[in-house]
C-alpha cells in the first residue's frame, strides 16, 4: 500500500521506535497515536502510562487529554499524580517518554511555554505540564513533530523541556543520568543526535521526500548522517490499524456514539 499521508508516515515511523518491553510515558496528540498503534501492532505487551496516573491503559479511542475517562476506564490501575511522579517517573521505572512540542532546537530542547519574550509573548502556549520531568527522568525520549521552520528554530525563546542543552555532555554536567532525546520523528524524516555533539542529524528520509525539502523546512542548517536510509513505507496492517483507531476516535468525539461499536 503506497497511498499514505505525511502525518500517517510520521505516526507509523514513531510507533516502530517502541518495543514490546517498553514502559512508556505518553504525551497527548501525535505521541498518543504512535504509542497506541505500536500497542495494536508489534508491541501488544507495551505498558502505556499517562500523566494523570493511569498505568497499563489500553484506550479504544485516542484521549482528548490526560484526564480523559477513556484512559482510566481501560487502565490496569490508576494512581495519584504525586505517586506517578515520585514513585514511577522519578523512581526510574519508565523506560521511554514520548513527547511533542511547539518548537524544538538543534539539540532537541523543547518549548511549549511562549513564543517571543516571556513577559510580552507573541503567543502564550499551554506550558510544560509534566514534560520537563518526563524529559529529565525517563530512560530515553522520543519526540514527534512536523518539520517546519516555525517549529524547528535556530534558538528557542524559552526552554521548557531539557533535551541536550547546549550539546555535547551538557546533560551529564547538570547531573542528568538519563539519555534524553534519542530520536525525533517528523513528517519528512527521522533525526538522531550526533554521538559527540548531540546535534540532531538526519538518519532516515521518508519515501518521496528529497533532501532539499528537508533543508527548506528547517530553521537551522540541518546536517545529514554519512549514511542516510529511506524509511520503510507503512504496511497495509499499520495503515489499517492507524486509520481504524482514528475513525473510532473521530466518531466518539463527534458525539455520535462511543466509537467502540466499530472496534
Amino acid at each position: 500500500m503506497t497511498d499514505f499521508t505525511p502525518n500517517e508516515m510520521m505516526t507509523i515511523a514513531a510507533a516502530r521506535a517502541l518495543s514490546n518491553d517498553d514502559v512508556c510515558f505518553v504525551g497527548i496528540g501525535a505521541p498518543s497515536a504512535a504509542c497506541n498503534v505500536a500497542r495494536l501492532t508489534h508491541a501488544p505487551d507495551i505498558t502505556l502510562i499517562y500523566e494523570s496516573g493511569t498505568v497499563g491503559t489500553k484506550p479504544d479511542v485516542l484521549p482528548l487529554s490526560i484526564g480523559d475517562g477513556e484512559l482510566c476506564d481501560t487502565a490496569l490501575f490508576t494512581v495519584s499524580v504525586p505517586e506517578m511522579f515520585r514513585y514511577w517517573l522519578q523512581g526510574g521505572r519508565i523506560t521511554t517518554g514520548f513527547l511533542g512540542g511547539a518548537q524544538i532546537d538543534k539539540f532537541a530542547n523543547l518549548n511549549t511555554t511562549v513564543v517571543g519574550p516571556y513577559d510580552h509573548p507573541k503567543v502564550r502556549l499551554p506550558g510544560g505540564g509534566g514534560a520537563p520531568e518526563i524529559a529529565s527522568n525517563c530512560g530515553r525520549i522520543f519526540i514527534t513533530m512536523a518539520l517546519t521552520k516555525r517549529g524547528f528554530v535556530e534558538k528557542l525563546p524559552f526552554i521548557t523541556s531539557m533535551g541536550h542543552g547546549e550539546g555535547g555532555a551538557h546533560r551529564e554536567r547538570l547531573g542528568l543520568t538519563t539519555k534524553g532525546p534519542t530520536r525525533v520523528i517528523t513528517d519528512l524524516c527521522i533525526l538522531e543526535p550526533d554521538p559527540e555533539t548531540k546535534e540532531l542529524t538526519v538518519v532516515s528520509i521518508h519515501p518521496g521526500v528529497g533532501r532539499d525539502r528537508i533543508v527548506e523546512n528547517c530553521g537551522w542548517p540541518i546536517k545529514f548522517a554519512d549514511t542516510v536510509i529511506e524509511t520503510p513505507a507503512p504496511t497495509e496492517t499499520e495503515l489499517a490499524v492507524l486509520r481504524d483507531i482514528n475513525a473510532r476516535t473521530k466518531k466518539a468525539h463527534e458525539g455520535t456514539g462511543s466509537g467502540k461499536e466499530a472496534a
